[in-house]
């Protein structure tokens, strides 16, 4: 659902009239609101005289994480409304679309800082509002110059049983299973709220109830899972680990369950999952995870968060991790120590480019990871618990892992906009609307399949099944009909006609089809299996098997850095593992900061059952420690 927020006017502040450099986001794309050419006059002559407003409501469409629209009332002196018109992830961008147009209006100008974390979103409302102020005829350079002063904080010191650095997915399993083992707990977290990449994921993970009629219907097994994960990352991932991984999934799905997390019925294939074995939460994308987290807290106390706290150094006592040192809000040193043991749970370097580039190097896996390619992950994963871990004398494994997504915004990088629901019912197609690539395999192979195409861009086509109405949400709780009204998707009654809106030819889309089709229809014949050895297909038993529903629709993707799987090395106890394979006394560390579980590819939905897992054992075995 499109969220609208409005803030009235709270105080007004002198413009300076210094003009300083703006931020490097793109231009806005810009809607005046109903802007005539004489209003437009009216504006230059109300700055020339006044240096203030046309008084009047301007529009201004930006793209964070999503599109957004903009809307700024102006009296003759000041910024007085700010309405926001978004679909921004609950958890990351949400939170700063309640903050941020508050704060323009506090101190009635733009130099804000970007929120840590949701970088996107903060410029694309700094934009709005900028574009908003230049079409009334303000100083947008006078307005960037104004800034909010904000005193230093005193330094602080803080203690718990238990330290969580990072307030993700697996920071917070971890936070919340030593809570329940009756362990007072801190999480540290650099950004304004709980979420991380796990709020930004499409939500899904496996597990496999071993002998159930599910896992029997669908020939699977916490056996086959061990396998698939294995065999998927080249046999890189530690075994011990990727056997913790599998084994204790479905008891994960479980434990979300006792707190209250809600999960749809059946099963499906998350692209690059290999199987049906991963498990859609109601909520859509991460957020019934931190829905769950945060109502457990409501009914429990014991667990304090620590909010825009930077963790710098973790403080060692006699070859004991005892703590971390940290930056506050305001610039002040935040120390927190552990009675028991210390959880790093900071995420990858998904958004480190320097480091992306350094370790693509040694292995060269993808043509290329600098500034050009974007990412799925918030700007806040930048590999700041990695060099924590590393300071202390933690040993990193396979650095070089990167893994990389076809799936990505075009222009954000971002898995929103994205129309798939499942793997079994959509193709890929080039710029000449031919398939280039087995959709059903994994991660890296798609991706590098995508490397050498046109553009390196494709589009997702398929047909209406799971858009019957057209008001269906995707995976990330976006409209169809939204995305088509924007420009991100592409309808169309026939092929044909979905070939023109997307530029590619006709008779190649349609060819691309029929074939995909002949394969769901159980059409294969001896030697014609399909050609990039494609094995998931929609069931041939059902009525509107393959492309064949119209209306059809299509949507253009990019290759995004997805997930590092390479990290600090850990244990199956989550201990962290130093150079010499000696356990860091007090120091454990879950999710994608670690490496060696999933070796050169992760599976597609084995993300979350890593936060889950590895959190919750690391949540455990932190709160058992004693020094």
């Amino acid at each position: 659902m499109r969220k609208s927020r409005r803030f009235a006017a709270l105080a007004m502040a002198a413009m300076m009239a210094a003009s300083v450099t703006g931020c490097q986001s793109k231009p806005a794309e810009t809607t005046a609101a109903a802007t005539t050419a004489a209003e437009t006059t009216a504006a230059e002559t109300a700055a020339e005289k006044t240096g203030a407003y046309a008084a009047g409501t301007y529009t201004a469409k930006v793209t964070g994480m999503k599109e957004m629209t903009v809307k700024v009332t102006f009296s003759d002196d000041k910024i007085e409304d700010i309405v926001l018109e978004h679909e921004e992830t609950p958890g990351i961008g949400e939170p700063v679309c309640e903050s941020m147009p508050k704060d323009i209006i506090e101190i009635q100008g733009l130099g804000i800082d970007a929120v840590s974390g949701a970088t996107l979103t903060s410029n694309a409302i700094l934009d709005g509002v900028a574009d908003c102020v230049k079409q009334a005829g303000g100083d947008v350079d006078a307005l960037k110059a104004v800034k909010k002063e904000v005193a230093q904080a005193e330094d602080e010191e803080m203690t718990a049983d238990v330290v969580v650095i990072g307030a993700g997915g697996a920071g917070m399993a971890a936070a919340v299973t030593a809570n329940q083992a009756g362990k007072s707990v801190i999480v540290i977290e650099k950004t304004s709220n709980m979420g991380g990449n796990t709020a930004l994921a499409g939500g899904a993970l496996n597990a496999v109830d071993d002998g159930s009629e599910v896992a029997k219907a669908r020939n699977d097994s916490v056996e086959f899972h061990y396998e698939q994960t294995f065999k998927g990352g080249d046999e890189q991932g530690d075994p011990e680990l990727v056997r913790t991984l599998v084994e204790n999934a479905w008891d994960g799905v479980e434990w979300l369950k006792s707190l209250g997390m809600e999960f749809q019925d059946g099963v499906f294939t998350v692209t690059g999952g290999m199987w049906e074995r991963a498990h859609k939460p109601v909520e859509p994308e991460g957020s019934g995870f931190f829905k769950t987290y945060k109502a457990y807290m409501e009914k429990n106390d014991g667990i304090t968060m620590v909010y825009n706290t930077k963790a710098e150094h973790l403080i060692e006592e006699d070859g004991v991790v005892t703590g971390v040192e940290c930056t506050g809000e305001t610039g002040n040193k935040v120390t927190v120590k552990a009675t028991n043991g210390v959880v790093l749970a900071t995420g990858g370097f998904g958004q480190n480019v320097e480091l992306r580039e350094k370790y693509n190097a040694e292995t060269k896996l993808w043509p290329t990871l600098d500034e050009s390619i974007p990412s799925t992950n918030t700007t806040a994963i930048t590999g700041d618990g990695i060099a924590m871990a590393e300071e202390v004398g933690a040993e990193l494994v396979q650095m070089g892992n990167i893994q990389m997504l076809p799936l990505g915004d075009p222009k954000t990088g971002s898995l929103s906009g994205n129309i798939e629901h499942a793997v079994e019912s959509r193709i890929f197609v080039n710029k000449e609307g031919n398939r280039f690539v087995n959709e059903g395999g994994r991660r890296d192979e798609m991706t590098l399949g995508l490397f050498a195409q046109p553009d390196t861009t494709m589009f997702i086509v398929m047909d209406s099944d799971t858009y019957p109405n057209g008001d269906e949400v995707n995976n990330f709780n976006e409209k169809i009909s939204d995305l088509v009204a924007a420009g991100r998707a592409y309808k169309a009654d026939t092929l044909e006609e979905l070939a023109e809106q997307i530029g590619v030819p006709a008779e190649n889309l349609v060819k691309s089809v029929d074939e995909y089709n002949r394969h769901c229809q159980g059409g294969d014949l001896e030697g014609q299996e399909d050609e990039f050895g494609r094995t998931l297909f929609t069931d041939t038993d059902k009525v509107n098997n393959g492309i064949n529903n119209a209306p059809y629709y299509a949507a253009m993707r990019v290759p995004t850095v997805h997930h590092t799987m390479g990290g600090v090395k850990i244990n199956t106890n989550t201990e962290v593992i130093d150079t010499e394979g000696n356990v860091i006394p007090g120091l454990y560390a879950a999710g994608e900061v670690t490496g060696g579980i999933h070796g050169s590819n992760r599976l597609g939905g084995n993300a979350l059952t890593d936060t889950v897992v590895f959190g919750r054992i690391a949540g455990t075995n932190a709160s058992a420690y004693t020094k």
